[in-house]
């Protein structure tokens, strides 16, 4: 048993007195060394931090009270430090809330009761009563207000708003198909002290001195990517994922050359050649569509375009297309053609890295992402690439188009990829392909017509016009019942891109929630009981209700 244990001046003695005498553990002593007067704070925080890296078994903290000593080590995350006066105290901290650091006050408590008292405490396992497991899940997650909690003081307005947000989470159903909820360790990294560093360059080759601290995270962020994905290299630099594609462009071909990508209004998006987007502007785009009647790709049909366009890159990847997508048939293409392969799977990514989805990494020359849709982590972006590319793609990153790095939010893309390396993520991303087909099909079941006439991965497509209403007015219906999707347009669309004539549903959030396939076709009948009697607010307010129950029951994470 290995125990860390520290006091200030007046817990010295009977601290040494523990150490001499329980003899059931190996104590590592972080001080303090002596009766001269110190600081508490400083020796809960080294037991503290112990504790939480798991060196420790657990942690003994020993003060004139116990009181200052308490509350410095609560401040960390996953401490649970409890004042124990008594044998009974201590087997009660350990048992209901499996305290990991006992805390003991040398005025309180003589040398043999301390004995006795830790005695218990190391003898005593946590009870698993789902009572205790579910209060002490409530003190981890502290509402996740903890997380944010001194800008109550320090910026009361800034708090509120904040708080709306983690209230919203907390009582909707999230179903927008480009959102997810990070986790706690990716939101810690990307708050982190990094964002203070200027960084620009590269690890090893920077402008500024003292980047070894941000060098060491952009190096692991850099090599999990690989690692996670199969690539030869990785710049994981980019703001956004409009930022990646444009990384790739700025790389390899000059304005004016050609790119074939998927029209927005098929399914593509903004940075593959939207005319209002940079990309338009600067590049001449041809657009491909999907197949009129199935509104999937037909590669056939791609492959004759390609042939004639003859572009300089042809780009894959959507932004609501609900089908997989063939990358080795791609690849194909582009040999015959003799341009470069570039695939977007900012949607996929998380499918891809959970195996729900083939990998466009082996076959694409470039393959852009960002890092927060399905892969759940931060806001931002990602580019990956064959290692002939990866010099022009790094100095197309720095110094081409971006200055200094976001190196807290490097941090925690770096959090998320060590994430999904665990074995649990492949179970994830298989899940949320299973809920998106069961929450599809309830929806089609109830007569509601689907784009493509399903899914394959994390989205589908409904067209609500079909029903004699707009995107916009679907979308707004189920925001008043707690259901959040966004409108969107579908293939051959004939409303305004402001109205739409369909709307977009995923199902990563929900699933991040723990929610699985009874869930989901529950939330699939609930819109298809607001879509099919729209105007019916009596019935939004009371789905309303059943759904800030559902969310009550998957807390976000």
């Amino acid at each position: 048993m290995n125990i860390f244990i520290g006091s200030d001046h007046g817990g010295y003695a009977l601290k040494e007195h523990i150490k001499g005498a329980f003899a059931d553990a190996d104590f590592t002593d972080v001080g303090c060394s002596g009766a001269a007067s110190c600081d508490y704070p400083d020796f809960a925080d080294a037991v503290a931090e112990a504790v939480v890296k798991g060196d420790a078994d657990f942690g003994v903290l020993v003060c004139t009270t116990g009181e200052g000593m308490a509350m410095a080590a609560n401040r960390f995350d996953y401490v649970r430090a409890a004042i124990c006066r008594d044998v009974d105290d201590a087997k009660m901290a350990r048992a209901h809330n499996d305290a990991n650091i006992l805390v003991l006050g040398a005025s309180k408590t003589g040398p043999e009761a301390a004995l006795e008292i830790l005695k218990a405490f190391a003898t005593t396992a946590a009870d698993d009563a789902e009572r205790h497991v579910r209060r002490r899940a409530k003190v981890d997650r502290a509402k996740r207000l903890a997380d944010f909690s001194a800008l109550a003081k320090d910026d009361p307005e800034v708090w509120a708003a904040i708080k709306a947000q983690v209230v919203q989470e907390d009582t909707e159903i999230n179903l927008i198909a480009s959102e997810n909820t990070s986790s706690r360790a990716v939101r810690l990294a990307a708050g982190s002290v990094l964002m203070n560093k200027y960084a620009e360059g590269y690890p090893g080759k920077r402008w500024y001195s003292g980047c070894l601290p941000v060098d060491a995270a952009e190096e692991l962020a850099r090599k999990r990517a690989c690692e996670l994905f199969g690539a030869d290299h990785a710049n994981v630099q980019p703001h956004c994922g409009s930022a990646a594609n444009m990384a790739v462009y700025f790389a390899t071909i000059k304005p004016g050359d050609t790119i074939l990508s998927l029209s927005l209004d098929q399914g593509g998006h903004l940075s593959h050649g939207s005319p209002v987007n940079f990309s338009g502007k600067i590049y001449n785009i041809v657009p491909y569509t999907v197949d009129r009647e199935t509104e999937r790709l037909d590669y056939d049909v791609l492959e004759r375009q390609a042939l004639e366009v003859k572009p300089a890159i042809l780009l894959t990847g959507a932004s609501a297309y609900p089908r997989a997508l063939d990358f080795k048939r791609i690849r194909e293409i582009c040999d015959k053609v003799g341009c470069i392969m570039m695939v977007d799977m900012a949607h996929i990514a998380g499918l891809v890295a959970g195996g729900a989805h083939e990998s466009p990494v082996p076959y694409a020359d470039f393959v852009t992402t960002t890092t927060h849709k399905t892969l759940g982590g931060p806001r931002g972006g990602m580019v990956l690439c064959k290692e002939k590319w990866a010099k022009a793609l790094d100095s197309a990153v720095f110094p081409g188009m971006q200055g200094g790095p976001l190196e807290n939010i490097i941090a925690a893309k770096a959090v998320c990829f060590r994430e999904w390396m665990q074995p649990a993520k492949k179970d994830y991303a298989q899940q949320v392909v299973k809920n998106c087909k069961a929450m599809c099909k309830a929806v089609q079941d109830r007569g509601f017509r689907i784009v493509s006439g399903g899914t394959d991965n994390h989205l589908f497509l409904v067209d609500v016009k079909q029903k004699g209403m707009t995107g916009k007015d679907a979308a707004a219906a189920l925001d008043n019942a707690g259901i959040v999707v966004n409108k969107n347009t579908i293939p051959y669309d004939t409303e305004s891109p402001f109205k739409t004539s369909g709307i977009r549903v995923g199902t990563a959030s929900i699933t991040t929630r723990g929610m699985k396939e009874n869930e989901a076709a529950m939330i699939g009948g609930w819109i298809a009981d607001i879509l099919s009697d729209i105007g019916n607010t009596e019935l939004q307010a009371r789905i309303k209700v059943q759904a800030a129950e559902l969310a009550a029951e998957f807390p976000v994470p």
